[in-house]
């Protein structure tokens, strides 16, 4: 064989050679790729943030509220740092200023009871604060607390010809509780919400609505109905049917809340229920009394109608039969 040749075929199978490795290679490289270890960033200390969104004039509690890491470089003096914000003193503040939810909650959003202005920080806009006074047996047994919702019964004695009719009325609805006593947080130990007696509730009310409670408190007495948290859908429901609040066509479901949270942070008047003593016990009066100078009604007979007998009918002292012939009554003594 040639020389020239036979170097031509050596170099020929070392290129041939080369591009295999090469070329095996790429593809093992290709079908295996190496993972690499994405850099651990530093975690940033935890701040305090807002559960969920905090109009003005909420009274903040264990669930609206919670501590989340926070970007290091993002965190402000102003903020609560987990570790040094003591939560005890945190819960029963009320925000001053609208928190949305996710927001870092700042000192001077929140007001402390006993600090100025607390009480009407609380208040919603255009909303008044009334106190009326309460006992275990008209505040609900002490299981009332600061931010529930509550119904006033008025109950009362009205005067009139003979015994006073006895009467409760629920007068107002879905009052919102700010405080027990001076006390605006619940108390919890060992997770579970402790149960005190108080003396006094003071409830948000609009101003016409306080001017009924003053006037309710001279005429009886007042005690506390707790309503449910599911009653707000009821409710809502009734409202929309009246058409106190309109929902626009093609509203979202978070405008719906919006409209239904709106409306149900209201006070409730009109449309009130009322029992007398005639509707709890036969015993009792259930007609409202008469006015005065005027023929009060005759009082209620428990007795029968008294039997109708001539001159010469004989007295029966047994049981008798009434028998209706034609436009006749007589009346038969049973086993006469």
């Amino acid at each position: 064989m040639d020389k020239k040749k036979l170097v031509l075929l050596v170099a020929a199978l070392l290129v041939a050679v080369t591009t295999a490795f090469v070329a095996r290679s790429l593809f093992a490289g290709a079908s295996s790729p190496q993972a690499e270890a994405a850099p651990v960033l530093p975690k940033g200390p935890k701040v305090l943030v807002a559960q969920r969104a905090l109009p003005v004039g909420t009274i903040i509690t264990a669930d609206a509220i919670s501590f989340q890491d926070w970007p290091a470089e993002l965190v402000k003096d102003a903020y609560f740092l987990d570790g040094e914000a003591d939560m005890t003193k945190l819960l029963g503040t009320v925000v001053r200023f609208p928190v949305t939810a996710g927001q870092p909650l700042t000192q001077g959003a929140l007001v402390a009871p006993g600090d100025r202005g607390f009480l009407a920080a609380a208040l919603a806009p255009g909303m008044r604060a009334v106190t009326i006074p309460v006992s275990a047996k008209t505040g609900v047994g002490g299981f009332v607390f600061p931010g529930d919702r509550v119904d006033l019964v008025l109950t009362q004695n009205v005067k009139g010809e003979g015994d006073a009719l006895r009467t409760a009325e629920t007068i107002l609805r879905n009052m919102r509780v700010l405080a027990t006593d001076q006390t605006t947080d619940n108390e919890v130990v060992d997770g579970k919400t402790v149960v005190h007696a108080f003396r006094t509730v003071t409830l948000e009310v609009t101003p016409r609505i306080a001017e009924k409670v003053a006037v309710a408190q001279e005429i009886g007495e007042i005690s506390l109905s707790l309503r449910s948290i599911s009653d707000n859908q009821g409710e809502f429901e009734r409202i929309l049917a009246s058409g106190q609040v309109k929902v626009p066509e093609g509203a979202t479901h978070e405008q719906e809340e919006k409209l239904m949270q709106a409306a149900m942070s209201q006070p409730i008047e009109g449309n009130t229920t009322f029992v007398t003593g005639g509707d709890v016990s036969r015993f009792q009066r259930s007609s409202r009394p008469a006015p005065a100078g005027s023929t009060p009604p005759p009082a209620p007979s428990f007795a029968g109608p008294a039997p109708r007998m001539g001159p010469s009918e004989p007295v029966h002292t047994g049981p008798v039969v009434r028998v209706t012939r034609g436009k006749t009554t007589t009346e038969e003594a049973v086993g006469k």
